[in-house]
Parts: structure tokens; sequence; C-alpha cells
């Protein structure tokens, strides 16, 4: 019942935010890492402005690693917290050099070893740099989850962990891409547009309010 449910939520998404997964190694892993690590509690329209500016002036594992660390912070300013991201940028780098030979490594255990990489941004990286099944879960899963009664968790370690068991294997490498963007379009934090919401049969927050409205 729950796969079928899966299959057909989906089939909703796919047909208002574009059904094309990730494609295949068409990200460069380092610049989706080091977008990923940028991105914490900040905007995703920022981030890529951030992201821009960076790489046009550093773009490679080697070149961060030797960036004076004013000069990163000065130019990931606006992505919040720049003096942390600044040093974590860096200090990833050097890591990538040192224990990888410049190059992104692409297995998850590899990944979690870079200092200050978790889950979400591991799972990233295999996604959109290497095509592999993973569940990223951003604020936009973990949510979304959650409202349609997939899960019950607190964290997205455990929305990952349930996710991972109950969405066929198939759908892992879209399920990311597609609930962050109906998540900023529909299924928004606060005031989501149940209305227009093409899954929202599927929605156990908008079931519960339906039927105490009944009552």
């Amino acid at each position: 019942m729950m796969i079928l449910q899966v299959e057909e939520v989906v089939a909703g998404l796919r047909k208002v935010v574009g059904g094309q997964p990730p494609v295949i190694g068409s990200k460069n892993p380092f610049k989706v890492l080091t977008a990923t690590i940028l991105s914490a509690r900040t905007r995703d329209e920022n981030t890529e402005k951030v992201v821009e500016k960076l790489f046009n002036v550093y773009s490679t594992p080697r070149g961060l690693a030797n960036a004076p660390l004013r000069r990163l912070e000065s130019l990931v300013r606006s992505s919040g917290f720049y003096k942390v991201k600044a040093r974590r940028i860096r200090d990833v780098s050097r890591q990538i050099l040192k224990e990888f030979g410049g190059k992104v490594p692409s297995r998850m255990e590899d990944l979690l070893s870079l200092r200050g990489v978790g889950r979400k941004t591991a799972n990233c990286v295999l996604v959109y740099a290497y095509g592999k099944p993973a569940i990223p879960v951003d604020v936009h899963v973990h949510r979304m989850s959650n409202r349609l009664g997939w899960v019950k968790t607190k964290t997205p370690e455990e929305t990952e962990r349930e996710l991972a068991r109950i969405v066929p294997r198939r759908f892992w490498i879209e399920l990311n891409k597609l609930m962050v963007k109906y998540g900023r379009r529909i299924c928004l934090p606060r005031n989501p547009k149940c209305s227009v919401c093409k899954i929202r049969g599927y929605c156990r927050r908008v079931g519960v309010r339906e039927s105490n409205s009944v009552q």
C-alpha cells in the first residue's frame, strides 16, 4: 500500500516540477560539495550566487586549499556564518588533496570522513555529482515526508533511514529534487498552498484539518 502511494505521489510531483532526474556526472563533484557546505542556513538562490562568485576565483581543491582565509571569508560573506564556512571549505579542500589525490570521493564512508561533512552533504554529492542512489534529506524533504505521513520523525537522519526503508530504490535519485522544488513552490513551511496542491489527497496534515472541520 505504501509503495503504491509513493509511486502516485512521485508521479504527481513530476507533473508539477518536471520528471527528469539529475543527469549522471553532469555536475562537478567539488562544486556540488562546496555548494552544499555553503548552503547551510541560507537561501538557495543566495547560495548559487556565492558559489559562482567563489568558483570564478577558486574552482579546484588546490586553489581553495591555498587561498588566504580572509580572501575566502570575503567571497562567501553573504552566505552567512562566513568565517566558519570559509575555514570549512578550505579544510575540506586540503583533506581532499592530502587523502584523496585532489578528487572528491564517491563513497559514503569517505565523504563522511571529510571534516564537517554530514549525511545530507554526502548524499547530495552521491546523487547530483555521481548519480548514485541516495536520499539527501533537507528541510523540504523532512517536512513533506512528515506531512504526507510517510514518516513520523524528529531529525533528518531519522527521516533518511525511514525513507530508505519505504521508498523503492528506483525513486531515490530524483526524490530530493522533486520535494525541494515542490517544497519551495507549494508545500511551504508556513501557509502551504494546500488549495492548489496536486498531492493533497495523500497529505496527513490536510486530512487531519479537514476531519476536524467536519466534527
